[in-house]
């Protein structure tokens, strides 16, 4: 069993930041890929970043040069770091977990407002 916590959501004005963090529990295995995903409203499911264990990071493009991932192994955290928010931004954020045998988790999503 394996639980995801989001926390950082809210409502900011475009321009400004905020900071996502998911704290993970459980058996989530040495090896493993974290990473956030948004949904917008009325949209799909879309990958924002991830993070593998050893750091190598996927950026989507829309997100690239403002959005920051980072994870503490230690810890079994994995933030967002983001920044220049844009209205498009506003979405339900949620943290996700590939875990080492294929089995995939997810959080129950943070909402995050960017007001024009």
């Amino acid at each position: 069993q394996v639980q995801l916590v989001e926390s950082g959501g809210g409502l900011v004005q475009a321009g400004g930041s905020l900071r996502l963090s998911c704290a993970a529990s459980g058996s989530i295995f040495s090896i493993n890929v974290m990473g956030w995903y948004r949904q917008p409203p009325g949209k799909q499911r879309e990958l924002v970043a991830s993070i593998g264990t050893v750091g190598n990071t996927i950026y989507a493009d829309s997100v690239k040069g403002r959005f920051t991932i980072s994870r503490d192994n230690a810890r079994n955290t994995v933030n967002l770091q983001m920044n220049s928010l844009k209205p498009e931004d506003t979405a339900v954020y949620y943290c996700r977990l590939l875990r080492g045998d294929g089995m995939v988790y997810w959080g129950k999503g943070t909402l995050v407002t960017v007001s024009s």
